[in-house]
């Protein structure tokens, strides 16, 4: 598992920075073309406005000399002498007809309007009346005309009597020439860009949807000192524009503006195809680079993989597990000092152990021989006084009994010593309550005449039966009681003896009101030979019934200790132990 938590943390960091990586070069890419993209419109929509100004001088120049030819033709002059309104009115429609303008406007000498023709029927002479004083005090002849929502350039050409240097003026001739959609598309086509007349607050002609020019009325454009405005990108409904405004030059008044406009979604839609094409290249990249990654993560993980497995089976026990070294790298030079080092430890392991087992059978043949050359001794010395002839019988009785004793002695040290090498399979467990074996073991050790006068009291609670070897039970559980009993005082010693169950387990205490385990003694009190403050202790009660408790799958620990008293605790299944239970538990005793 640590080699594929690092593989996988190598992986997701190589994954992490190429991701990084495309996603930035991708945001760069867009940004820089974005930018490309914004400085190519604005080039655009100054060459747009550039044409549009050599489109318009050069009409304007034509539609002023187209003006001046008209009203220098002698047929137009003649209508003029006439003053007649209705005979100048008749005539100018043909005059109209051959000027080819959409508006045509003549005025005598005073300023009076005399003729009026247009396309528009709306547009009357009263409103050419009101129109025409207010250019013809003026020495430009090109002007604007914004009248019942159209939109005309009009020229202004005075008409001679005579020659035109002794500047005898018979009347006036306009010609007025209407923005109209013909006009707009055809500006729109030259200049590749959307396009809107704007005079005042109306939208006179444009190119743009109706939704479009609401939009845009709303719209403030910024001028520069030149009159064209700076490029502004603005949004009209769903479509975003960079657009820029011109000024259209007018005498005496506000001339309308002329908006000419670039799509900015079209001009960047490639992008979004572009932005999807990069987004692919990048993915298959990163899959693929992810995949490299992986292969590659493998050739170096995959020997930490099986060094991480070669040090947990060592932890569990395994010397024999394979170690692969290969190549020379670092990696392999570690394995293969772990593997000399797993060798070396192994064989030290077995030192130690030989020289445990030398230790624990000198401590044992040392142990023993000393209980047994203490009870022969005892068992000698009575044989011998039995030998004497004037002996009362009462006094052979009392040898009988010290010989009995010493004897007894032997047969618990052999007995222990038996029970502790043998293995889980002498169980014989059966079904029965476990406080008859506590009962059994209570009345055995009352059976001392030294511990008649010590109180000992048991108590259980809810169901004890379960699956036990009664027999071996009862000796664990002597063996307690028998320690407990030579802890406590003689006279005023208490001993609780409690069962109670636990889920599936039997637990049982066993206090007294003793001293307490000694310091020297606590925390090796379940090795063999270990006895403190016993004059014939034999050190292995403990160690029997840690034996028999794991043998029943259970453990056996010292709850609590002090100067009041000790507990010790006992917890067993009620069921048959697994098999593998007592294995292991004879493995850690061993």
């Amino acid at each position: 598992m640590n080699g594929i938590r690092l593989r996988t943390k190598f992986l997701l960091s190589m994954v992490a920075v190429s991701a990084t990586l495309t996603f930035a070069t991708l945001w760069v890419v867009q940004h820089t073309v974005q930018q490309q993209v914004r400085v190519g419109i604005e080039r655009d929509l100054e060459n747009s406005v550039s044409a549009f100004h050599n489109f318009q001088r050069q009409r304007e120049e034509m539609l002023e000399r187209s003006a001046a030819l008209l009203a220098d033709l002698p047929n137009v002059r003649a209508m003029m002498t006439t003053r007649d309104a209705a005979t100048i009115q008749d005539a100018s429609r043909d005059l109209w007809h051959l000027a080819g303008s959409d508006l045509l406007l003549l005025a005598d000498g005073s300023g009076r309007v005399m003729a009026l023709q247009a396309a528009s029927p709306e547009i009357s002479a009263r409103e050419g009346q009101e129109f025409f004083p207010s250019v013809v005090t003026q020495e430009e002849t090109r002007h604007w005309w914004y009248v019942e929502g159209h939109l005309f350039e009009v020229f202004l050409q005075d008409i001679y009597f005579g020659p035109k240097s002794e500047h005898k003026v018979l009347g006036y001739l306009v010609l007025g020439y209407e923005i109209d959609d013909r006009f707009a598309r055809e500006l729109s086509r030259i200049s590749a860009s959307e396009v809107a007349f704007q005079y005042g607050g109306a939208i006179v002609r444009s190119t743009l949807k109706p939704a479009q020019e609401a939009e845009l009325l709303k719209t403030t454009p910024r001028s520069d000192a030149g009159g064209m405005r700076e490029p502004d990108e603005i949004r009209l409904g769903e479509e975003r524009f960079l657009a820029t405004s011109v000024g259209l030059p007018a005498s005496g008044g506000t001339g309308p503006n002329l908006w000419v406009l670039k799509s900015l979604d079209q001009a960047t839609a490639f992008l979004r195809n572009l932005n999807e094409l990069l987004l692919a290249l990048g993915l298959t990249a990163l899959g693929a680079g992810s995949l490299l990654v992986f292969v590659i993560s493998l050739t170096f993980t995959r020997p930490l993989e099986n060094l991480v497995a070669g040090v947990r089976a060592l932890e569990q026990g395994d010397y024999s597990y394979p170690l692969e070294a290969r190549g020379g790298d670092e990696v392999a030079e570690v394995t293969g000092a772990f593997d000399r080092m797993r060798t070396n430890l192994q064989k030290t392991q077995r030192e130690l152990l030989d020289a445990e087992r030398l230790a624990t059978i000198g401590r044992m043949a040392s142990s023993i021989s000393h209980d047994l050359r203490h009870s022969l001794a005892a068992v000698v010395a009575n044989a011998e006084f039995l030998c004497e002839s004037g002996l009362t019988p009462a006094q052979r009785e009392d040898l009988y009994a010290e010989i009995r004793i010493a004897v007894n002695q032997m047969t618990d040290l052999i007995e222990s010593l038996l029970e502790f090498s043998r293995t889980r399979e002498s169980l014989r467990p059966s079904y029965g309550d476990a406080r008859s074996a506590v009962e059994r073991a209570v009345q055995s050790v009352k059976a001392h005449p030294e511990f008649q006068r010590i109180g000992i009291r048991v108590t259980s609670e809810g169901l004890t039966e379960g699956w036990f070897d009664f027999k071996k039970l009862e000796r664990a559980l002597q063996n307690l009681v028998l320690n407990a009993c030579e802890a406590v005082p003689a006279d005023s010693g208490r001993i609780e003896v409690g069962l109670r169950r636990v889920g599936e387990k039997l637990e049982v205490r066993i206090e007294d009101n003793g001293p307490g385990i000694a310091d020297a003694v606590r925390e090796k009190l379940f090795d063999p030979f270990v006895s403190h403050g016993k004059e014939n202790g034999t050190g292995m009660g403990l160690t029997v019934v840690q034996k028999i408790v794991q043998d029943h799958g259970g453990d056996v620990a010292v709850e609590q200790t002090s100067a009041t008293g000790t507990t010790f605790r006992i917890r067993m299944p009620l069921s048959p132990a697994p098999v593998d239970a007592p294995a292991r538990h004879e493995r850690q005793a061993t």
